[in-house]
């Protein structure tokens, strides 16, 4: 795992700056300890950070094919590398390494811009193809790699790993996205492709970018998507056995390394199945590491524990309270844009833990948007057969009024808090959904903003985040709507940014075999009732893994990795909150309304509402504010 960096510029004999490229460079120096790389050349600069997983001893990048007319630096693993050499060399090409990295270089060289779909695993990746004259990024298919750029007026393309890379040139415009900041307090992440900046982007899962000297720049092109169609013909029973031999594969080649390798072990049913594999596959003891809470609502380490003492793994837990909200700053200068999943602290810390005993960890991030693990994709079909029920003419006006007069009882059992849901069935079905995962309905985030912000958005809203996916998603299913929906928003917008982001601030490799697009492309053929069934998600792979794990890990609620906010904010960290998100940083950005961010803060401690999600997001941005006012030497430009 590693960083990568460069600067493009249209004309060859404009030299790039090699300290700016150092610089660029430095900024990701956590992402790839054990070296680094430089290459400058015709009015290109390629850097590279590296952290030594395979060949450890003749991967170091940038790296060249044999006349030295192609080069690459790149971040994560193609787990298929052996496969491609041999097919390659059987084509004349010469290797000079062990190391997957140059099996990119050849590909290039031998299918041009169809090399990515020959690969399989986790990358992002920069190729100069000096001879042609062309820069070409790619990014793999779900999206477990990030990679950033900006496009400058001169045709100047800047790149890296990280925003922070990017922002590093001092060229690269930092004016605020205000549809992305709505984008970021509906969702809580800032969807791909964009980034809280207007002018620098995220290159999409599944997508490239080829860029030509001498020609326009294109558009980014996508190269794969996942199809949710029920055209397997499996019995359950079969498709049961086929899907543990599937994962069980992707497991396995997840376990190359020539550093030590682990596993983390939540006690949910997909660390736990991912770490039955490991265990059997790897034939020694596996490195397991699990975080604890001092709620015990929110705590699920027994259940680790009892997974770890099963498959006798060396097993490590360490527990999170609320001292921990003070990793506040240091996550916003992790992912270097508002990000608001809390738990990123626990991800944080659990990856800390892992660092200290392996360089890789397997993760079992995936399952709930592949299976339908989510209570969001059952309470979705639900609504949606309301929707059926009644004719839109009628249901609009009806779940409209309900859903405005009923009153919203956070305190209240789930089944008395029906106010979300008569305004999601007034609602068509895409954005019922939306309204559903939404951090801040459209009310409150409509009085959250100031009447300057509302009037700059010009009628702008999230939803046209899932609108612009609709199209492409499946049209007859709902839960398969949501699944896709989620596969391309807030998978990677969110969980995989989140643990890229939280485990390499501490140098480690994490692999997500659930997420293997062979695999991905083999559960999507499979019907609907196999993922969820009556109340119950993920059905399929539950009874796949009855052999290999206990039911009271396989078949107990779900809790989910989530921190209790609600809790803290009215107690230990009250005055914090308060302070934050009604201080001086928050009322002088010119972006919300004062009086509602004091409400918000008041109804919250007070116990009248349930507004810790929304108070974490406004806290997050503040520091997201902060920090960007300081690397700018001011504050931010909006309100100026």
């Amino acid at each position: 795992m590693c960083g990568i960096a460069g600067i493009y510029h249209e004309r060859a004999d404009r030299a790039v700056d090699p300290s700016l490229l150092e610089r660029m460079n430095d900024a990701i120096a956590h992402r790839g300890p054990d070296g680094d790389g430089i290459h400058r050349a015709e009015g290109i600069g390629l850097a590279h950070r590296r952290l030594a997983i395979i060949d450890r001893a003749g991967g170091h990048q940038p790296l060249f094919n044999e006349d030295g007319s192609v080069c690459v630096t790149y971040n994560g693993e193609i787990y298929n590398f052996q496969e491609l050499f041999e097919e390659l060399r059987g084509r004349g090409h010469v290797f000079r390494t062990h190391c997957d990295t140059e099996a990119i270089v050849h590909a290039w060289e031998e299918w041009g811009e169809d090399c990515v779909t020959r690969f399989r695993g986790m990358f992002v990746f920069a190729i100069w193809d000096s001879r042609q004259q062309t820069l070409f990024l790619g990014r793999d298919r779900l999206g477990i790699k990030p990679l950033h750029y900006s496009i400058l007026p001169d045709g100047t393309v800047v790149f890296g790993s990280e925003l922070k890379s990017v922002l590093a040139h001092p060229e690269v415009d930092r004016s605020l996205d205000l549809q992305a900041t709505e984008d970021y307090f509906a969702l809580g992440y800032v969807p791909d492709p964009k980034t809280i900046y207007r002018h620098v982007h995220k290159l999409a899962p599944a997508h490239t970018l080829c860029i030509r000297r001498g020609r326009p720049h294109p558009a980014p092109r996508c190269y794969w998507d996942v199809r949710f169609a029920e055209t397997s013909t499996l019995s359950e029973a079969d498709a049961a056995v086929e899907l543990v031999e599937r994962l069980r594969e992707a497991v396995r080649i997840r376990l190359v390394s020539e550093v030590p390798l682990g596993a983390f072990l939540s006690g949910g049913v997909d660390s736990s199945a991912v770490v039955a594999l490991m265990s059997q596959e790897s034939g020694r003891v596996m490195d397991t590491c699990s975080i604890a809470f001092d709620d015990p609502a929110y705590d699920e380490s027994g259940y680790a524990r009892q997974v770890a003492t099963l498959y006798n793994t060396r097993h490590a837990s360490e527990t999170v309270s609320a001292d921990e909200v003070d990793l506040v700053d240091r996550l916003a200068g992790m992912f270097d844009e508002p990000f608001a999943d809390s738990s990123a602290m626990p991800t944080f810390r659990v990856s800390e833990l892992a660092r200290r005993r392996v360089t890789v960890a397997l993760s079992g991030d995936g399952g709930d948007e592949l299976f339908a693990g989510y209570r969001r994709y059952r309470w979705h079909g639900y609504e949606e057969q309301a929707r059926r029920l009644v004719p839109a003419p009628l249901r609009q006006p009806l779940f409209g009024l309900l859903g405005r007069t009923y009153p919203k009882l956070d305190w209240a059992p789930k089944m008395l808090r029906a106010k979300s849901t008569f305004q999601a069935v007034a609602r068509d079905t895409v954005e019922g959904y939306f309204h559903g995962v939404s951090v801040i309905p459209d009310e409150l985030r409509r009085s959250l903003y100031s009447d300057r912000m509302r009037r700059d958005l010009g009628g702008y809203g999230a939803i046209e985040v899932f609108r612009a996916h609709q199209g492409n998603a499946p049209a007859d299913d709902p839960v398969a709507l949501a699944q896709y929906i989620d596969l391309k928003t807030w998978l990677p917008g969110d969980i995989l940014t989140k643990v890229d982001r939280t485990s390499m601030a501490v140098a480690l490799e994490v692999r997500v075999p659930i997420l293997d697009h062979h695999f991905v492309e083999w559960a999507a053929t499979l019907p609907r009732t196999f993922r969820l069934r009556g109340a119950a998600g993920k059905a399929i792979l539950k009874k796949a893994f009855e052999p290999l794990l206990p039911n009271d890990i396989l078949y107990r609620p779900k809790k989910g990795f989530s921190v209790p906010l609600a809790s803290w904010f009215r107690g230990q960290l009250a005055e914090r909150v308060r302070d934050t998100v009604c201080g001086s940083v928050m009322a002088d950005s010119g972006l919300f309304d004062r009086a509602t961010l004091k409400r918000l803060v008041e109804d919250h401690q007070s116990g009248r509402s349930d507004h810790a999600a929304v108070l974490w997001s406004l806290m997050m941005f503040d520091s997201f504010l902060r920090q960007d006012g300081q690397a700018r030497g001011t504050g931010l430009g909006y309100a100026a």
